[in-house]
């Protein structure tokens, strides 16, 4: 069995991820274990460049950030599951299936973002997953990337 990760911070994240600001949205790996699951979070704040006009005086962060927070998590759970086969490889969103929005979340919540791994199969990997705030669902998918 592969050792388990307690944390990731933001400069392991970026390490492991093409993303940066404004598009980052992983703040920190709160456990991971290579070949089963992850957890994550990020810190929704009222600064982020989203909020401006989605939706100005009722500020909702967009299912479709909140789905690609999910797919970031992806990532960085693969890198970790198998670092020498994706080193310098580029792992995208291939699909997703199942998604089904439950909450709003808004400035002020901390959502987590917990995923699965299904099934891995040459270059594609499937997981399961939900984002929630206060133990809440707030999403659930099931996310699919392949290696590009």
């Amino acid at each position: 069995m592969e050792k388990m990760h307690s944390q990731l911070r933001i400069q392991e994240i970026s390490a492991l991820l093409p993303h940066r600001y404004p598009f980052l949205l992983v703040d920190r790996v709160l456990s991971l274990e290579p070949g089963a699951s992850i957890k994550s979070f990020k810190n929704v704040t009222v600064n982020e460049p989203f909020f401006q006009g989605h939706f100005p005086g009722e500020p909702i962060m967009p299912g479709v950030l909140i789905l690609e927070a999910m797919a970031q998590t992806g990532i960085i759970f693969a890198k970790n599951t198998d670092p020498e086969g994706l080193e310098g490889k580029l792992l995208v969103f291939a699909g997703m299936d199942g998604v089904r929005f439950r909450r709003s979340v808004v400035p002020g919540d901390q959502l987590i973002m917990e995923l699965k791994l299904i099934k891995r199969k040459s270059m594609v990997w499937k997981m399961e997953g939900t984002a929630s705030v206060d133990d809440k669902v707030a999403a659930e998918a099931v996310l699919i990337a392949a290696i590009q």
